[in-house]
């Protein structure tokens, strides 16, 4: 089988694109993360850049914010990738009912991240640690609070789009419109969800390790 022929046969929507290599919506995928790429980084290269530029501004890490609560949080997000490749692995074996198990395992663990960040919300907000500069009693200064909310806010965000997602796949996986030769969309919301726990892993890091 040729490596177009390959392609086609993952979907009749993933055709591939001459010189390429990939399935056209793989490819819109890479060029979507791509943009996500610069979209982050801009988010925490101008975070760093104001902490360095206002450290009297910034708390130093473990007193506004919760770091173990947060760790944990970070470990779900770890796991929740583990089951996303165990579920695309189960497609490419054909295997219908792990496919389902653990794409509900990573929307379900998906959520859970997301109530764990509204309740740390509610804590912060409850000590003062808004994104606005009425009412912001915490250590540091407004500032603080904006860019914490502005980067975990826009991550939180994507994880929603990615939960979302994936309980799409698992409406389509139980009508069986996966196969072990048609599975595409269930690889691009893999790369997405891969993706958006690497960047959290890198938010975890700057923001309450660092």
């Amino acid at each position: 089988m040729t490596t177009q022929a390959a392609a086609l046969d993952r979907g009749g929507m993933d055709a591939t694109e001459v010189g390429m290599g990939v399935y056209n919506m793989k490819l819109g995928m890479w060029v979507f993360l791509l943009s996500e790429v610069m979209f982050f980084t801009s988010l925490i290269g101008g975070y760093i850049i104001l902490r360095g530029a206002h450290p009297d501004m910034f708390a130093q890490p473990g007193v506004v914010l919760n770091v173990p609560l947060t760790a944990f949080n970070t470990f779900l997000l770890i796991c929740s990738s583990v089951t996303m490749v165990l579920a695309f692995a189960g497609i490419e074996r054909g295997d219908q009912a792990k496919l389902k198990m653990w794409l509900i395992a990573t929307a379900v663990i998906g959520m859970a991240f997301l109530g764990v960040q509204v309740y740390e919300y509610i804590q912060l907000s409850g000590h003062g640690f808004v994104p606005t500069v009425e009412g912001y009693r915490a250590e540091g200064a407004p500032l603080y609070g904006t860019t914490f909310y502005t980067m975990t806010g826009f991550h939180g965000f994507h994880v929603l789009m990615g939960v979302l997602a994936l309980w799409y796949l698992v409406i389509q996986a139980f009508r069986g419109k996966y196969t072990a030769g048609s599975h595409g969309a269930v690889e691009i919301t893999g790369l997405y969800w891969h993706f958006v726990d690497l960047v959290w892993i890198i938010l975890f890091t700057i923001v309450y390790l660092i």
